[in-house]
């Protein structure tokens, strides 16, 4: 029998709560609740879940911080935010903790249900067609997309998801242009503002784990993407 999906869910609205754990039940995620941050840090650490949906908004410990302590044990498990907020600050703060995306209340169950399948495709998927090992030479840097795992003499890093999953856009047109729209939608699912914004955060990241060598550069091409300078 196929192992169910495991989320965390943490939102202090009880009855959205309640509503939203009864649904994501109904289509076969094995749902935890919990009513604040603090609720939610616990069960977290005492069980593994595959998918985190947090409410930014929540007593005790608010889901920004409580992301960034998960990000410290766990840098993998994909993160939804929940917010009442539409501003574009709270979002680009999700972001930079590492969330994979947001919902702004109110929501439709089933648009919740499209994205978190869509980054769960995203989280576990290797590219199309390649079922082999897939690394690439970047410079003095070793790139390996299946342990998501950048290497160099210096230090070695882990990835975060969408981490890896840009940096092999870029390799795969490494000193061509990698086309801004195509990636957002590859890797994000949709190319709008906000998305837009959290590709730059994670670009930012990826030029600084790439420091070790002045060879290497990621620049803005205008008007169409970004371009990896590499031998």
């Amino acid at each position: 029998m196929k192992k169910k999906t495991s989320v965390l869910l943490c939102e202090d609205d009880p009855n959205l709560g309640a509503l939203l754990r009864d649904f994501l039940t109904a289509k076969g995620f094995e749902t935890e609740l919990a009513t604040d941050g603090q609720e939610g840090l616990k069960r977290f650490r005492r069980n593994a879940h595959d998918f985190l949906i947090l409410d930014v908004m929540m007593p005790v410990k608010d889901g920004f911080t409580l992301a960034e302590e998960i990000r410290h044990d766990d840098k993998h498990t994909p993160i939804l935010f929940l917010t009442a907020k539409s501003m574009k600050e709270d979002t680009l703060e999700g972001f930079k903790v590492g969330a994979d995306d947001y919902m702004t209340k109110p929501f439709s169950m089933e648009e919740l249900l499209v994205r978190m399948n869509a980054i769960l495709r995203r989280s576990s998927a290797l590219p199309a067609g390649e079922d082999e090992a897939v690394a690439f030479s970047i410079g003095t840097y070793q790139f390996d997309y299946n342990k998501q795992r950048l290497a160099h003499p210096k230090e070695e890093i882990k990835l975060t998801t969408k981490e890896n999953e840009l940096l092999y856009l870029l390799c795969k047109n490494k000193n061509g242009v990698m086309e801004r729209s195509f990636a957002l939608k590859s890797i994000w699912g949709d190319d709008n503002y906000f998305n837009g914004r959290s590709m730059d955060v994670y670009i930012a990241k990826l030029r600084k784990h790439l420091r070790h060598d002045s060879s290497i550069e990621i620049i803005n091409v205008h008007g169409r993407g970004f371009k990896l300078l590499a031998i």
